[in-house]
């Protein structure tokens, strides 16, 4: 019987991050607080694209960096994470460009302070391990729309807004791309129903 791994919904936060990006232009407190609610989205975005901890790491940093300098640009006609991530998908362009895509698959597994290692963190690992190698070979769309709906856990309505598509086109995107990993792997992502 196929593992299966599902994400969480995520709460509609809009309203309470658009308020706290209009604090953001003159408190720093109110980035703070943006910040801590969407790191790990941003960094786990980075994070299966780049397959390196350390690219991560400094891709994050530099996504919150320019949100920081660019949040009086921020209009809330949109969520606020569909704005980061459109500067962190700006940032990771930059960043491949003139580079080779290769992704090291044991460096993608390493995440700061595991924990002790258990048969469950194990098998954890081997999950995203399969996961990870299985996603470099989806077309590219299919790919993105996995790491920004499982990975960085946006619903498929922020997503569409991410790649300027009709949600219509990413539920087909994320059920095709599901489908190819589910050839590919031993185990079935789920799409919590939004």
């Amino acid at each position: 019987m196929p593992h299966r791994m599902s994400i969480p919904k995520t709460q509609d936060l809009s309203t309470d991050d658009a308020r706290l990006a209009q604090q953001a232009r003159t408190d720093s407190q109110a980035f703070a607080e943006l910040y801590r609610r969407h790191v790990r989205s941003v960094y786990c975005y980075h994070l299966a694209h780049t397959g390196d901890v350390r690219d991560a790491e400094d891709l994050t940093s530099q996504t919150f960096m320019a949100a920081l300098e660019g949040v009086r640009s921020f209009r809330g006609t949109a969520p606020y994470i569909t704005w980061l991530i459109g500067i962190a998908s700006r940032k990771r362009a930059l960043f491949f460009r003139g580079k080779k895509t290769h992704v090291s698959l044991d460096a993608a597994l390493h995440l700061p302070n595991p924990g002790p290692t258990t048969d469950k963190a194990a098998a954890r690992r081997l999950q995203m391990e399969q996961i990870i190698g299985a996603l470099q070979t989806l077309s590219r769309d299919r790919a993105e729309v996995i790491i920004l709906c499982f990975f960085s856990e946006l619903s498929t309505a922020e997503a569409s807004l991410v790649l300027r598509k009709s949600e219509a086109a990413i539920r087909m995107l994320l059920s095709r791309g599901l489908h190819d990993l589910r050839t590919r792997t031993s185990f079935a992502l789920e799409v919590d129903d939004e």
